[in-house]
């Protein structure tokens, strides 16, 4: 039993070494799959964003907690915006709100993620 209290000591430590402070845990790759299908309603702007979209929305907000977070998925936001020079502007501004939920960062192809 000793062994294994000692065990699960070591493994926590190594588990908090692994992520280090100020390091994002945030990826591109989640902030795409939770915005995919917010894509129609960005290069559209018309009429309100899909509930599925809402819903990744709502994610991206859950997981972007830390100040890296918030810049790495800010970041990945505009990578992705990159790729789709259709996108409304005015519609990725207001998505947070039409999806009712406050993102601590604003969803734009210009944003400045340092600040």
């Amino acid at each position: 039993m000793k062994g294994v209290v000692i065990s699960v000591f070591v493994l926590l430590a190594m588990v908090q070494f692994m992520v280090k402070p100020g390091e994002a845990a945030v990826s591109c790759d989640q902030v795409n799959g939770f915005l995919a299908s917010c894509i129609p309603y960005l290069t559209s702007g018309a009429g309100n964003p899909a509930a599925q979209c809402c819903d990744g929305v709502g994610k991206l907000q859950k997981i972007a907690e830390t100040t890296a977070d918030k810049q790495a998925a800010c970041n990945c936001v505009k990578l992705a915006a990159a790729r789709f020079p259709t996108i409304k502007e005015d519609a990725a501004s207001s998505l947070p709100a039409k999806c009712n939920v406050q993102v601590h960062f604003p969803i734009s192809k210009n944003t400045n993620c340092q600040e």
